[in-house]
């Protein structure tokens, strides 16, 4: 347990993955998502709408190939990718372009 100065307490409360995305969604924050099976590339991109079972979709998708740090866009311009699959994807803040948000 944690504690902040005069011995208070303070509670850590874990986050659903769910509301998670939410928050994402909500923010329109770039993230990158980890895929399961190809683990030197990743999908960058906004979320504009998720599932109950977190298919994503995802606006201004970006592949990243982590050796080579290619970018290859997703798509034609305006365009929309559906991620989905019986793996859930790993989303997380994507850090390398903080200005595209």
């Amino acid at each position: 347990m944690a504690y902040r100065g005069q011995g208070q307490k303070v509670q850590k409360v874990m986050v659903q993955p769910i509301n998670l995305i939410f928050r994402y969604l909500q923010n329109r924050s770039r993230i990158q998502v980890w895929l399961y099976e190809q683990v030197n590339m990743r999908i960058e991109g906004c979320i504009i709408g998720f599932d109950e079972y977190m298919n994503l979709v995802l606006d201004d998708a970006e592949e990243v190939h982590m050796k080579t740090k290619n970018r290859k866009p997703l798509g034609h311009a305006g365009s929309q990718v559906v991620l989905n699959g019986p793996m859930p994807p790993l989303p997380s803040l994507s850090t390398t372009n903080p200005n595209k948000v």
